[in-house]
């Protein structure tokens, strides 16, 4: 069956993907991780969200530089040849399954407030695994059916949130934001920067649109725009709802709270506000998930095809969908939520958030580098120029994110990143 046969993308599509995979689990759970820094965060929220606009730019420029599917591992493998090309795929699958993990955690936490048993972390991870394998089977039914699943999720979703930020004013505490400015004990530059990698998590997914080119209508035109609708959406949202819960609810609370949009929502409506909140904040992690499935075959699919991963991951089926590798991908999500379930859940979305935001982060500065390096091959005039210089501010934000991180994720993912070396030479061998 060919391409063309297979219903595309459209621009609405598009932007629920781009939008759906930024506004998820990072909305809903994040105020926790950033209780634990302090009011200083909701800064970091501006920096991230400027960071995520130059990213944004950076992505949709490229997108129409180097038309091919397969996003930031096109783009470094044009720019800069097959090793950092296979390298930024391997960052980009590893950030694909832990990020994975991460939002299904956020779910189960949600889900909590309906069962407490899902407190349970045997519980929790069975639900959590089963929820992967659930959209890992919708997504091998083909693209169109995620697009269309990804529709309703993004409108569902955002229903709760805009009634928290619009009605949470009116329990909105000053103080609370004062009194908490920075209680990680860091300086505040080192507690902004720590807070900015946490932060970044929820903007991951601004290059959703260029991975799917292959079954996008009208790419040239509608990525760009997917692209900057999607990061403006999130960008609104999250700085406002965060503001809004960091000043309803004192930070002491908040830092142990697994449902803190939950929470709020109490505060505002009542008891059955709490159950209201709960049932979207859970439906959102969903959609995000979904989202997020849809890209796990795309990235090692594309680099197979030119022979620079393992072949079985270019295998596609009747729906032209690389199942095998979705189905690969999903296994090793369900073994690292194996391997996590005795860890609180905060804590376990915390440390998993920021090995999946590190790896990102590397194929974020090298896309930026290499659209440096594409634009110096072009015709010098103006408009080059300033996206020149957005390329390079967009690195150096990367690169500041990355060393926000922490000695000890950084040690974590530099680990994971360089086995990506001995399997190079495996495939150069096996390719020879």
């Amino acid at each position: 069956m060919t391409e063309k046969a297979h219903k595309k993308l459209g621009l609405g599509m598009l932007v629920a993907l781009v939008a759906g995979n930024m506004v998820g689990s990072g909305i809903f759970l994040l105020p926790s991780s950033l209780a634990h820094i302090g009011s200083i965060s909701i800064l970091s929220w501006c920096l991230t969200a400027c960071g995520a606009f130059l990213l944004a730019t950076v992505f949709s420029k490229m997108s129409l530089l180097i038309p091919k599917i397969g996003g930031p591992y096109a783009y470094t493998q044009a720019a800069f040849g097959n090793f950092i090309g296979f390298q930024t795929a391997y960052s980009y699958w590893i950030y694909l399954w832990v990020g994975n993990a991460a939002i299904a955690v956020a779910m189960v936490g949600y889900l909590a407030v309906f069962w407490p048993m899902l407190h349970q972390p045997i519980v929790a991870s069975t639900v959590a695994i089963s929820t992967i394998w659930l959209l890992t089977l919708v997504n091998i039914r083909g693209v169109h059916s995620a697009g269309i699943v990804q529709i309703i999720i993004t409108v569902v979703k955002y229903i709760p949130i805009v009634l928290v930020i619009l009605l949470g004013g009116l329990y909105f505490h000053p103080e609370y934001l004062t009194q908490s400015f920075n209680v990680s004990q860091q300086s505040n530059f080192s507690a902004l920067s720590n807070a900015a990698t946490l932060t970044l998590w929820s903007f991951l997914g601004v290059e959703s649109a260029t991975v799917t080119s292959r079954y996008i209508d009208n790419p040239k035109r509608n990525i760009p725009l997917a692209t900057l609708f999607g990061t403006l959406i999130a960008a609104i949202i999250y700085i406002s709802s965060c503001t809004i819960i960091m000043g309803m609810i004192p930070a002491s609370l908040l830092a142990k709270s697994t449902s803190p949009f939950a929470a709020a929502a109490e505060i505002i409506f009542g008891p059955w506000g709490k159950w209201l909140i709960a049932a979207g904040a859970a439906v959102s992690c969903f959609g995000c998930l979904n989202g997020w499935i849809l890209l796990q075959g795309q990235v090692p699919m594309a680099a197979s095809e030119d022979n620079l991963f393992p072949r079985v991951f270019a295998k596609r089926n009747q729906a032209n969908v690389p199942a095998v590798g979705l189905i690969i991908t999903s296994i090793l999500t369900s073994i690292l939520l194996l391997l996590t379930s005795n860890t609180l859940l905060v804590q376990r979305f915390h440390m998993l958030i920021l090995i999946a935001t590190f790896a990102a982060l590397i194929l974020y500065f090298y896309t930026a580098i290499a659209e440096v390096i594409v634009l110096k091959q072009q015709r010098n005039t103006i408009k080059e120029k300033i996206h020149l210089i957005i390329a390079i501010l967009a690195a150096l934000y990367a690169y500041w994110a990355i060393f926000g991180a922490g000695v000890q994720v950084i040690y974590y993912n530099l680990t994971l990143i360089f086995t990506s070396v001995p399997l190079y030479a495996w495939i150069c061998w096996r390719r020879k």
